[in-house]
C-alpha cells in the first residue's frame, strides 16, 4: 500500500479566543477525491491553508511526502509581480516541464497567454488561477471552490480535467453537482474536528443526519444521568466519602463535559419581506433587441413571464444574462422591439457583486442605511441585531465593519440586504455565491413558497434543478431559447431526447411553456396554423383594441381600491366598533378581487391576440 501524500494529525488553532480548529485529521493518498465540507466559518479554508503549507497550527503535526507535488488554489489569486496570464501560470510548472504545457492550458481556456492579470474578469482570474494549478503533473491538487466565478461550460471542462487528472484531490465547493461527480470520500468539518466517511458527497447529508441524532441521543443521556447523579449527592454523600470520591469525581466530569458542549451552529432563518401582490401578467417583451459594437447581444426575443414564475437565465460569460434581465425588467431600454412591464410591481434586485457596499460600513450601518437600528420586516419593526441573528450574525457582529467578514458572511449580509424590502418580483444574480449548503437549501425553500416571480441567474445546476420553472439559454449570436423544468431537463432537450411535455404546454403551444415564456421571435404566418393546433388566429375588433387600451387604467383603479378596503379592514377594533362596515367592506374586498382577476385575464387574452395577430 502506497503511503499517504499528505497527512495533518490533531491540528488546533484559535482565533480572537475563539477555537477553529481542536484535533482535526487529515489523510490524502494517492488518487484520492475527498470533499472538504462544512458551515461557513467552520474552518475548511483554514485547514487547506494548513494542508498547504501556508498557515503554521498552534498545535499538531503536517507531514508531506518530500517526493509529492502539492497545489493549492485559493479563493483569490494574488497576481502581483506577473505581467502576463502565461508569466502566472508558468510559475506553477516543475522544474523538466516545457513551457508549452502552460501555452496549451491557457488555450483551452480560451486565453491567450498576454492577457494582463490585472485587467481580467472574475471568471477569466479563475480560469487562470486553475491553469496554474493543474498544469504539469502535480500529486495533490487543493481546490477553495474552484467554480467560483465560473460559467457552466467552463464548469464542466473543469469536471472532465479532474475526472481525468491522475492527482489527488481536495475540494471545497458549494456546488452540489460538482461535488457529487468528483468525490468519493467526504471529510466533514464540525465543531473544530473532522469525520470521515469513505462515501462520496451524494451519500453525505444523510450520514451527517445520522450524526446528529444520534449525538441528540447521547446528550439527552448525559442530561438524565447528570440528573440522577445530582439526585444522589443530595441524598448523603457526606456519609460515604470514602467510598464515593470516584463517584463525585465522575459527576464533575459529566458537568464539565455538558459545560464545555459545543452545539452545532443554527440555521439560517431566510423570511421575504413581501410587497403587495402583482398582477398576473409581470413582464411582456415583444421582439427585443440589444447590441454593442456591432455585437448582437438579445435579437429577436419575445417573453411573457407570469406572476409565481421562477426564471433561470443561464449562458457562458459575457453572452449578456445581466443584460437581458435590465431589458426584462425596464432597468435598460431595448433598441428595437418593447418591453411591458405589469402592475403593482416591487421589484428587488441581489447583486451578489456587492458594489453598493462600503467596506468601512457596519453590519448595521449596511442594514438602515445609519438610520436608526431598525429594520421594518413585513410591517414589523425589529432591532437590527435580532434581524442579523436569523442570519447568524451576533450582536457584537452588528458593529463591525465589512471589511472584516468572510466571503459567507458578505452573501448572508446581502440576502439578509434584499429579503428585507417589500418585493413581489426578486431578480437574483448569482445568489448562491459563498453560501454553505445548509442555507443553500433554506434559499431553496423560501424561494418555493415566495408568492411572487423569481428571476434567477445561476451557474448552479443543482440549485437550478431544484428551484426554477424554467431556463432560459444562451444559444449564441443573441438567440435566447426558453426550455421548460430546470438545468438538467434543458440537456435533455437540447440532445432531443426523453422531452416530455405538460399539459400546459400542450395547451400552450410553441408560443408558450411551462414558465411562460415566448420563444425568440413571434411564429411566421405560415407556421401559425401548426404552433396554435390548426386555429385560426383572432383578430382584434375595435372593441377589443379600446379595451386593450383601457384596462390598464382599471386595473390601476381596482388595484387601488383593493388597497384602500384592505387598509379599512386592517383596523382590528373595527368590527367590535362597526359590524355593518366591517361586513360591508369585507364584501367589497371580495367582489373587487374578483373584478381585479377578470380584468387581469381579458387583458393578458387581449395582448396575446395582439402579439400574435
Amino acid at each position: 500500500m502506497a503511503p499517504p501524500l499528505l497527512t495533518l494529525k490533531n491540528i488546533h488553532l484559535t482565533f480572537g479566543g475563539h477555537p477553529i480548529l481542536s484535533g482535526a485529521e487529515l489523510t490524502v493518498e494517492p488518487r484520492d477525491r475527498i470533499c472538504l465540507v462544512g458551515r461557513n466559518g467552520s474552518g475548511k479554508s483554514t485547514l487547506l491553508k494548513i494542508a498547504a503549507g501556508l498557515v503554521q497550527p498552534d498545535s499538531g503535526e503536517r507531514f508531506a511526502h518530500p517526493n509529492a507535488i502539492i497545489r493549492y488554489l485559493p479563493q483569490e489569486a494574488d497576481f502581483a509581480g506577473f505581467p502576463t496570464t502565461l508569466d502566472y501560470v508558468e510559475a506553477g510548472l516543475g522544474p523538466l516541464d516545457e513551457s508549452y504545457l502552460a501555452i496549451s492550458l491557457l488555450a483551452d481556456m480560451g486565453m491567450s497567454g498576454m492577457e494582463d492579470p490585472n485587467r481580467l474578469s472574475g471568471g477569466e482570474a479563475r480560469r487562470v488561477a486553475l491553469a496554474r494549478v493543474l498544469v504539469g503533473k502535480p500529486d495533490v491538487v487543493l481546490l477553495d471552490e474552484p467554480t467560483n466565478h465560473l460559467d457552466l461550460p467552463a464548469i464542466e471542462w473543469l469536471e472532465s480535467e479532474l475526472a481525468k487528472s491522475r492527482a489527488a484531490l481536495v475540494m471545497i465547493s458549494h456546488d452540489r453537482r460538482f461535488l457529487e461527480n468528483l468525490s468519493k470520500q467526504t471529510v466533514w468539518l464540525d465543531r473544530g474536528t473532522a469525520r470521515r466517511n469513505p462515501q462520496g458527497f451524494a451519500a453525505f447529508e444523510a450520514w451527517r443526519d445520522a450524526i446528529l441524532e444520534e449525538e441528540e441521543t447521547n446528550w439527552h443521556k448525559l442530561d438524565r444521568k447528570i440528573a440522577r447523579e445530582n439526585d444522589w449527592m443530595h441524598g448523603g454523600v457526606t456519609g460515604r466519602r470514602k467510598r464515593n470520591v470516584r463517584r463525585v469525581a465522575e459527576l464533575h466530569a459529566m458537568r464539565e463535559e455538558k459545560r464545555d458542549k459545543r452545539s452545532v451552529q443554527g440555521n439560517v432563518r431566510l423570511e421575504a419581506s413581501e410587497g403587495s401582490l402583482s398582477g398576473k401578467l409581470v413582464i411582456d417583451a415583444l421582439d427585443i433587441a440589444k447590441a454593442y459594437e456591432g455585437r448582437d447581444i438579445v435579437k429577436d426575443t419575445s417573453i411573457r413571464i407570469l406572476r409565481r414564475d421562477c426564471i433561470g437565465v443561464v449562458g457562458p460569460n459575457g453572452a449578456g444574462k445581466t443584460t437581458l434581465l435590465k431589458l426584462l425588467t425596464g432597468e435598460l431600454e431595448p433598441d428595437s422591439g418593447t418591453v411591458k412591464l405589469g402592475t403593482n410591481l416591487e421589484l428587488v434586485t441581489l447583486d451578489q457583486r456587492r458594489d453598493e457596499l462600503n467596506p468601512e460600513w457596519t453590519v448595521a450601518h449596511a442594514m438602515t442605511g445609519g438610520r436608526g437600528d431598525q429594520v421594518i420586516i413585513n410591517g414589523q419593526a425589529r432591532h437590527v441585531a435580532s434581524y442579523m441573528k436569523d442570519f447568524l450574525f451576533t450582536p457584537e457582529q452588528t458593529r463591525s465593519p465589512l471589511k472584516v467578514l468572510s466571503g459567507g458572511e458578505r452573501a448572508r449580509l446581502m440576502l439578509a440586504r434584499a429579503l428585507a424590502k417589500p418585493s413581489n418580483v426578486l431578480v437574483l444574480d448569482e445568489p448562491t455565491n459563498d453560501l454553505d449548503l445548509e442555507t443553500l437549501d433554506l434559499l431553496q425553500e423560501l424561494l418555493a413558497a415566495y408568492t411572487g416571480t423569481v428571476l434567477l441567474v445561476s451557474h448552479d445546476r443543482d440549485f437550478l434543478d431544484r428551484v426554477v420553472t424554467s431556463v432560459i439559454a444562451a444559444e449564441g449570436d443573441g438567440r435566447w431559447t426558453e426550455y421548460p423544468g430546470g438545468y438538467s431537463d434543458m440537456l435533455t432537450q437540447r440532445a432531443g431526447t426523453d422531452l416530455k411535455r405538460t399539459d400546459r404546454d400542450r395547451g400552450a403551444g410553441a408560443g408558450l411553456t411551462a414558465g411562460n415564456i415566448k420563444l425568440n421571435a413571434a411564429p411566421s404566418a405560415a407556421a401559425a396554423p401548426a404552433a396554435n393546433g390548426g386555429a385560426p388566429k383572432r383578430k382584434l375588433s375595435f372593441k377589443d383594441k379600446h379595451a386593450l387600451e383601457t384596462l390598464p387604467k382599471t386595473i390601476e383603479s381596482l388595484q387601488a381600491e383593493i388597497n384602500r378596503l384592505e387598509d379599512v379592514l386592517a383596523d382590528p377594533n373595527l368590527f367590535a366598533t362597526n359590524a355593518s362596515r366591517f361586513r360591508i367592506s369585507s364584501q367589497a374586498l371580495a367582489e373587487t378581487q374578483n373584478k381585479l382577476a377578470a380584468a387581469e385575464e381579458q387583458w393578458l387574452e387581449l395582448e396575446m391576440a395582439a402579439s400574435e395577430g
